[in-house]
C-alpha cells in the first residue's frame, strides 16, 4: 500500500492570487471613495437636522410617483426602498463572484469567513436579546448591529491612512459579502409583510425573464432596465422588501467568461453600476436616513434605554467578539493557520472594525421599529454611537501596527523588474531573474561609469583629491 500524503493546510489572510487581488484592489478603491461620500452625507445629515430641523423632515417626507401602482413615496422612502436596491444588486454581484470564482468557490477556504461571519452576526443578536431581556425592552430590534458597512469601514481606514495588507482587505470584504448575504436573509424571512401573492408571481415571471434574457445571451440596456424597474416595484407591491428583486438580479448575472468575451457580464455590469451604488444610492441613503437629534440629552438616553444600548454593545462588543471568537474556532478547529506575517492582534482590530453597522443597520432599524418611530430615530442614533465608539477603538488598534502594515504593502507592491506585476508573485520564475540581471548590469556599468569620472576628478586634483 503506498502511502497518502498529508493534506495541506491552508493559511488564514494568505497572500491572494493576483487576478484575485487586482479584482479586489479595483473594487476596494471604489468602496473607499463611496465610504469617504457616506461619511460626508451623515456629517451633512446630522447638520441639516439639527439646525435646520423642519427643512430636513419636509425633504424627507415630501412625496412623489405615480400612486395608481401603489409608488407614491416620501423621499426617504425612495431612497431606502428605491436606491438601496442598487446597493444590494451589487451585494448579489459580489456573492455570487465569491461562490463562483472567489475565497467562498472552495469549501476550505469560505468555512473561515462564514464561520467568523455568522458569529459576528449572532453574537451581536444575543448582546442585544440580553440586555433587553434584563431591562425589559423590545426585542424587535435584535438584528440592527448584526451588519457590518465595508464602505463606512474603509473610509475610516482611509482617513486613518492606514494601509493594510491586500489579505486584511480581502478577508474584511469577504466578510462583508457574507454578512450583507445574512442581512438580506433577515430582512427576507423576518421583514416580510402581508404578502400579495399576484404582484410576487409577477416579480418572479419577471426574475425568470431576467434570467432566460441572459441565458440566450440578449443585449441592451433598454431591455434590462425597464425589467428590472418592473421587477423591483412588483417586488415592492408584493410585500417583500423591494431590495430583494436586487439581489435576485444580481445573483442571476453570468460570472464566467465565454470564448471571445474580454469581461463576463456580472463584471462589466459591476464596474458600471458600482460607482452609482457607492457614489449616490448609498450617500442620498445616509442622507435622508442619519438625520436623527445629537443633544446631550438625545445621546444620554441612547445609554438608558435597553434597545439603543443593545444596539451600541452588541455592535461594538458583539460584532467584535463574535468575528475574532468565529475565526479563532475555524482555525482551531481545522487545518487552517494563520499567516506567519501577521498575528491574533491583526484580526482582533479587523474584527473590531466590523462592528462598524451603518447602511443596512440603519435600513434595519427602520424596518424594526416602523410602527414607532421615536424608537426608530433613536436606534438610529445608537447605530451612529455604536459605530463610532467601534471606529476610534479600530483606530487605536490599527494605528499600533500600521508600521507593519506598510511594510507588508510595500513589500506586495515593489516592482523592481519593471513588468507591472509585483515582484512578489514572479520572484520564482525564470524570466523574472533574467530581467532582473539585464537591470543590475546595466545599474553596475553606470556606477563603473561614475566611478571612473570621480577617478579622473581625484587625479587631476579635483574635490576628492584637494
Amino acid at each position: 500500500m503506498t502511502e497518502q500524503s498529508p493534506r495541506r493546510s491552508s493559511v488564514l489572510l494568505d497572500r491572494l492570487p493576483l487576478p484575485e487581488r487586482n479584482f479586489v484592489a479595483d473594487a476596494l478603491r471604489t468602496e473607499t471613495v463611496g465610504g469617504i461620500l457616506l461619511l460626508l452625507s451623515a456629517v451633512v445629515a446630522l447638520i441639516w437636522a439639527n439646525t435646520l430641523h423642519h427643512s430636513y423632515e419636509t425633504a424627507s417626507d415630501f412625496h412623489f410617483g405615480p400612486s395608481a401602482v401603489g409608488l407614491y413615496l416620501s423621499v426617504a422612502h425612495w431612497t431606502a426602498d428605491g436606491l438601496l436596491a442598487v446597493f444590494f444588486f451589487v451585494a448579489g454581484i459580489e456573492l455570487k463572484r465569491e461562490l463562483v470564482t472567489g475565497e467562498l468557490h472552495e469549501p476550505a477556504k469560505a468555512a473561515l469567513p462564514v464561520v467568523a461571519a455568522v458569529c459576528g452576526m449572532a453574537l451581536p443578536a444575543v448582546v442585544y436579546t440580553v440586555v433587553n431581556v434584563a431591562g425589559g425592552g423590545s426585542l424587535k430590534g435584535w438584528a440592527v448591529p448584526t451588519a457590518t458597512d465595508i464602505a463606512f469601514a474603509l473610509a475610516v481606514l482611509a482617513v486613518l491612512g492606514t494601509a493594510l495588507p491586500s489579505a486584511l482587505r480581502a478577508f474584511l470584504l469577504t466578510l462583508a459579502v457574507v454578512d450583507d448575504l445574512l442581512a438580506i436573509l433577515i430582512i427576507a424571512i423576518f421583514f416580510t409583510s402581508d404578502l400579495d401573492y399576484a404582484a410576487l408571481a409577477g416579480a418572479v415571471a419577471c426574475l425568470v425573464l431576467f434570467w432566460l434574457l441572459q441565458r440566450v445571451a440578449v443585449h441592451g440596456w433598454y431591455v434590462y432596465v425597464p425589467l428590472a424597474l418592473v421587477t423591483w416595484a412588483l417586488m415592492y407591491n408584493s410585500g417583500v422588501h423591494a431590495t430583494i428583486s436586487g439581489v435576485a438580479m444580481g445573483l442571476m448575472l453570468r460570472c464566467t467568461r465565454r470564448e471571445g468575451e474580454e469581461q463576463a457580464p456580472a463584471e462589466r455590469i459591476e464596474h458600471l453600476v458600482r460607482p452609482l451604488s457607492a457614489g449616490l444610492a448609498v450617500p442620498l441613503f445616509a442622507l435622508f436616513a442619519a438625520g436623527v437629534s445629537v443633544s446631550g440629552g438625545a445621546l444620554g438616553d441612547v445609554f438608558r434605554r435597553p434597545e439603543t444600548l443593545g444596539v451600541v454593545l452588541g455592535l461594538v462588543f458583539g460584532k467584535t467578539l463574535g468575528v475574532f471568537c468565529g475565526t479563532w474556532l475555524a482555525v482551531r478547529f481545522t487545518r487552517a493557520k494563520l499567516n506567519p506575517d501577521l498575528s491574533w492582534p491583526d484580526v482582533l482590530a479587523l474584527a473590531t472594525l466590523s462592528g462598524i453597522g451603518f447602511t443596512v443597520s440603519l435600513l434595519i432599524g427602520e424596518l424594526a421599529f416602523a410602527a414607532h418611530p421615536r424608537l426608530a430615530d433613536e436606534a438610529k442614533a445608537a447605530v451612529l454611537v455604536g459605530s463610532l465608539i467601534a471606529a476610534l477603538l479600530a483606530a487605536v488598534l490599527l494605528k499600533l501596527r500600521n508600521n507593519r502594515y506598510r511594510a507588508l504593502t510595500a513589500e506586495e507592491e515593489r516592482d523592481d523588474d519593471e513588468d507591472g506585476i509585483p515582484d512578489i508573485y514572479v520572484q520564482d520564475r525564470f524570466a523574472y531573474h533574467v530581467r532582473m540581471a539585464e537591470i543590475l548590469e546595466r545599474k553596475a556599468a553606470e556606477h563603473r561609469r561614475l566611478a571612473a569620472l570621480a577617478r579622473q576628478d581625484r587625479d587631476a586634483g579635483g574635490p576628492d583629491g584637494a
